[in-house]
């Protein structure tokens, strides 16, 4: 892992935006986060973490066109780069590790 490890919401929002695929914007990333949660998001708060991920060099974006839906307001979308995608691995494999031999209780 990096000197700048990921944040609990931070690493959300990357698995959520590799589940969406590149060129997702922030809605449906919101609403993978809702559905694997069962919990309500915040978009403001997704907008705040997408843009210290690319900050971090974690994500790129680019702005589309605007469209009449939007009241002529354009999209930005959201791709993992190549530093995200191994921070995740990372995260996974410490997570991973730690959960090995943690006894399960039931109930």
């Amino acid at each position: 892992m990096s000197r700048e490890s990921l944040g609990h919401f931070e690493l959300l929002v990357l698995l959520a935006l590799l589940r969406v695929g590149d060129d997702a914007y922030g809605v449906p990333i919101a609403q993978a986060i809702e559905q694997s949660s069962g919990r309500r998001v915040i978009r403001a708060s997704v907008y705040n973490t997408l843009e210290r991920l690319e900050e971090k060099g974690m994500i790129r974006s680019t702005i589309g066109r605007p469209t009449r839906e939007r009241g002529g307001r354009a999209k930005r979308y959201f791709a993992i780069t190549t530093a995200g995608r191994r921070e995740v691995s990372a995260a996974k494999k410490a997570l991973t590790l730690l959960w090995r031999g943690i006894p399960v209780r039931e109930g």
